[in-house]
């Protein structure tokens, strides 16, 4: 009898179930135990995918979406990604409204996999036409047999990450968890993985990276939104000029800055001293651990799980450029950290 070939049906059967990784250089003379949950080890190379996925199958579950149908969607890359990708294995087309701030490793990305790309300025206010808000809106009353994602607006958002990033978190650390960082955009995973955490044992303290130039720490403390937080900053994929509905902020108990600079720094010091290629965002996530330990937040008994949202290779025209982090006044006398390149001949 011939035995079974051992072999997935497509990609989609790999998104989740993500490695957590003990973090050991980057973190040595910090108070503490560290551990990271490395969402690149997903098919699409973000915890995009699992929203993506998740919506996708409950907007057919609901007969929403039929085939032939055309997913549209506002990102800053990665969700677009993964929409995509699901999109080709199920059939579905795909137009994504990106801002000009996503790198050009994302967009060349979202063109190769056959999706219609539509780039919108970044530095707009959301209601501005030009906006990736309300470009992905037109598109939307334009395309006949469409479905609006919408991720900042959508509680499928959270629950994505309520049904499953959560739960390995909680197992894969046996309930020890004390502290969760992670990086808040749509806010999606940070109030799904929070609000699982949260119903499991509600000490467990969950922690917000915001971005200089982005309203969501101040929100999050007065309870009104601040216009005046507002101005251009580098990260994609953290922090926000509007108040996401996907964002829990009862579920999260505080958050912390962090800027462009010191970001794409740590990111590349993660690379180095852990040998895990991770994007900008799991940069600053990294750098929210530098400035929490330092102001003492974390004990000789803190678990402590940060979320890296995606992989570095999104970022080879950016962070990983020395020509990019030049330009942006990212190296000095101190922080140069280029390696030269010898070639033989």
């Amino acid at each position: 009898m011939k035995q079974k070939i051992q072999a997935h049906n497509n990609v989609l059967s790999l998104i989740g179930n993500t490695p957590l990784f003990k973090l050991n250089k980057i973190v040595d003379g910090f108070e503490g135990n560290f551990y990271a949950k490395v969402e690149a080890f997903n098919p699409g190379h973000s915890s995009k995918d699992r929203i993506a996925l998740y919506i996708i199958e409950e907007a057919e579950n609901k007969g929403i979406l039929t085939p032939g149908d055309t997913i549209i969607e506002t990102t800053s890359g990665n969700t677009g990604f993964s929409i995509a990708m699901v999109s080709i294995v199920k059939g579905y087309k795909c137009k994504l409204a990106v801002s000009s701030k996503s790198s050009k490793d994302k967009i060349n990305m979202l063109r190769t996999m056959g999706a219609e790309v539509y780039v919108c300025p970044a530095h707009v206010s959301a209601d501005d036409p030009r906006s990736y808000y309300e470009v992905a809106k037109r598109l939307h009353s334009e395309t006949k047999g469409s479905v609006y994602i919408n991720q900042y607006f959508n509680e499928l958002n959270i629950d994505a990450h309520y049904l499953s990033t959560g739960p390995e978190i909680w197992n894969q650390t046996n309930g020890q968890i004390t502290h969760l960082v992670a990086c808040s955009g749509t806010g999606g995973t940070i109030s799904g993985i929070g609000r699982y955490l949260k119903e499991q044992n509600p000490n467990i303290k969950i922690i917000g990276i915001d971005a200089f130039g982005s309203v969501l720490q101040k929100f999050h403390e007065t309870g009104a939104f601040h216009k005046d937080e507002i101005y251009p900053y580098r990260i994609e994929g953290l922090g926000k000029n509007l108040i996401p509905s996907a964002t829990d902020f009862g579920i999260i108990d505080s958050f912390i800055k962090v800027t462009d600079e010191s970001s794409a720094h740590t990111a590349r010091e993660i690379a180095k001293t852990e040998g895990l290629f991770v994007g900008y965002t799991s940069g600053a996530a990294m750098q929210g651990i530098k400035q929490l330990s330092e102001e003492g937040v974390f004990d000789k008994d803190s678990n402590v799980v940060v979320i890296f949202p995606d992989h570095g290779s999104r970022y080879m025209s950016k962070i990983y450029s020395d020509d990019w982090m030049q330009q942006q006044g990212f190296f000095d006398s101190v922080n140069n950290e280029t390696n030269a390149i010898s070639y033989i001949k």
